[in-house]
């Protein structure tokens, strides 16, 4: 066993929600009207000088604009920093080529103001551990009417303990869709397993197949996305039949779909990780999908058709990558991102690479060396070979059948777990 400082996000409810549920909205319309502020100020310089600002400048410039003070200035330095980060991804797609990338909007629907996350830093929050209550500093401007702090008086799981909060790094008020609630983020010391192994696994994570697994010394795991995509159709129809997209029922139907695909990622990351310890697995490579918008060669947004341009817009690439790193850290496993060129098109026995040989999205087929293969796996084996390099055949010897048959996990949505597909009943 090994104790390690690592970085963890508790969610907590609001036990006094109708005390201070007005005062954090008053909160969350001022972080969303400095926003537009900010977004404003940003817009204005690009279009006269085709610069954007940085961080930095953009709090020199904006540090004595009225709605700065609407929050404490920790919390208004963190919610231009959020501006500042969106426009420079934003940038950083103009300049690659990609003339549809849209920059961040403003955050107003009509003429009201939504309720942005407000992020307190560690001078802008107090804790009493001893009551279960957490001081929340509000702006200057809002001081000077009513008192200097909202008092939250919050309820975590009954398996965290936030005794030791000094090691709490920010507090964030966040508004779920109907009321608000809290998360702590924390350095917290915990005891991790030693490495289960020296082997390695690649991920591979696409359309059809949330996750593709090939792991080394010849096995190969799929796990369709087929509960996602009824999870989607069905939402869709019901959300559309409300009367209104912000209504309550619209609100609850999207907060009971986040809760579920939520639910999905963690029971497959927590899978993966039983996976990589029963095989001795050290370290898990997983392809980096910033780019995956974007063609290779002209950096434009890429058109997967109707249906996967849906898909590519609801996926959570970053979610799970989190909640897989944050699992397998306890299990002493390190995971590593890593880049997905060529991956798709690359043959993992041979290391030919030619477009012509993803014959359809789900086969691959070498006209160099003969190897047939689910090209999901494919891929997933190329983003092993570049943490571990060694070709899949090592000169020939190995057979290559593991890469076009498979095995297949279903998520099965009675049991709430991963099952092979053969033990999942129709």
């Amino acid at each position: 066993m090994v104790n390690r400082v690592v970085t963890r996000t508790y969610t907590a409810s609001i036990r006094n929600q109708s005390q201070v549920s007005d005062d954090l909205d008053l909160l969350g319309f001022a972080a969303s009207k400095l926003w537009n502020v900010g977004r404003w100020t940003v817009d204005r310089i690009w279009s006269e000088i085709g610069y954007i600002s940085s961080h930095n400048e953009l709090t020199a410039y904006l540090k004595n604009h009225e709605r700065y003070d609407d929050l404490h200035s920790q919390s208004s330095q963190r919610v231009l920093q959020e501006l500042a980060e969106a426009f420079g991804g934003w940038y950083g797609k103009r300049r690659n080529g990609d003339m549809r990338a849209n920059p961040p909007g403003y955050r107003k629907r009509g003429d009201n103001h939504p309720r942005s996350t407000i992020t307190f830093k560690a001078a802008g929050f107090k804790f009493d551990t001893k009551h279960d209550q957490v001081r929340l500093s509000k702006g200057s401007n809002l001081k000077e009417y009513w008192s200097d702090f909202i008092l939250c008086e919050y309820q975590t799981r009954p398996d965290v303990d936030l005794s030791e909060v000094e090691s709490a790094q920010q507090v964030r008020a966040v508004w779920t869709g109907y009321e608000w609630e809290l998360h702590f983020v924390c350095k917290v010391e915990v005891e991790t397993s030693d490495s289960p192994g020296d082997k390695t696994v690649g991920i591979d994570l696409g359309i059809n197949n949330f996750a593709a697994l090939a792991y080394e010394g010849g096995h190969a795991e799929l796990y369709p996305l087929n509960c996602l995509k009824q999870d989607d159709y069905y939402f869709s129809k019901e959300i559309a039949r409300c009367d209104d997209s912000l209504s309550e029922q619209a609100t609850r139907l999207n907060h009971k779909k986040s809760a579920r695909r939520t639910h999905y990622f963690h029971t497959l990351s927590k899978h993966i990780v039983e996976r990589c310890v029963e095989k001795g697995i050290g370290t898990i490579a997983v392809g980096d999908l910033s780019g995956i918008r974007e063609d290779d060669q002209t950096k434009e947004s890429k058109d997967w058709g109707k249906h996967g341009n849906l898909d590519l817009h609801s996926w959570a690439f970053d979610r799970f990558t989190d909640l897989l790193e944050y699992k397998a850290e306890m299990e002493g496993i390190e995971v590593k991102e890593v880049s997905e060129r060529d991956t798709s098109k690359t043959c993992s026995c041979c290391g030919q690479t030619r477009d012509a040989n993803r014959v359809e999205r789900g086969l691959y087929v070498c006209d160099g060396c003969g190897m047939v293969a689910n090209a999901d796996v494919n891929g997933a084996e190329n983003i092993r070979q570049k943490v571990t390099p060694s070709l899949t055949c090592d000169g020939g010897d190995r057979s290559t059948g593991w890469l076009a048959q498979p095995s297949t996990f279903l998520f099965d949505t009675e049991t709430g777990a991963f099952a092979p597909q053969e033990q999942v009943t129709s």
